[in-house]
C-alpha cells in the first residue's frame, strides 16, 4: 500500500512540473482578436495578460467616444477568453480530461 502512495505522489509531481512548463510556455503563446471589422485588435497571452491594442485611426472619434469604449471591451474580452480557451485546451491535454480544480 505505502508503493502505490510513493508511486501516486511521484506521478503528481511529475504532472505538476509539466503543468507548470506548459504554463510558463502558454505565457509566451498569444492570440489575437479583433472588432470592428479589425479596426480595434486587441493581443493576450497565454497568461490572460494584454500584450498590445492596436486602433486604427479611423476608429478614434472624439465625437464618438462610446463606440471605441465598446470596440476595445469586445476586443479584449475576445481576446482573454480565447486565451482561457488555449490554456484549458493545453491543460486538458496534461490531466487527460480530468478537471482539477484550480486550474
Amino acid at each position: 500500500m505505502m508503493q502505490n502512495m510513493n508511486s501516486m505522489m511521484k506521478q503528481a509531481q511529475k504532472l505538476q512540473k509539466k503543468m507548470l512548463k506548459t504554463q510558463e510556455e502558454l505565457a509566451t503563446k498569444t492570440i489575437e482578436a479583433s472588432s470592428g471589422g479589425g479596426m480595434v485588435k486587441v493581443v493576450a497571452n497565454g497568461a490572460q495578460k494584454i500584450e498590445s491594442i492596436v486602433l486604427e485611426k479611423e476608429v478614434v472619434d472624439p465625437e464618438d467616444i462610446e463606440m471605441l469604449q465598446d470596440l476595445l471591451m469586445a476586443a479584449i474580452n475576445d481576446a482573454l477568453n480565447k486565451s482561457q480557451e488555449m490554456v484549458s485546451k493545453e491543460m486538458g491535454k496534461l490531466t487527460g480530461g480530468l478537471n482539477i480544480p484550480g486550474l
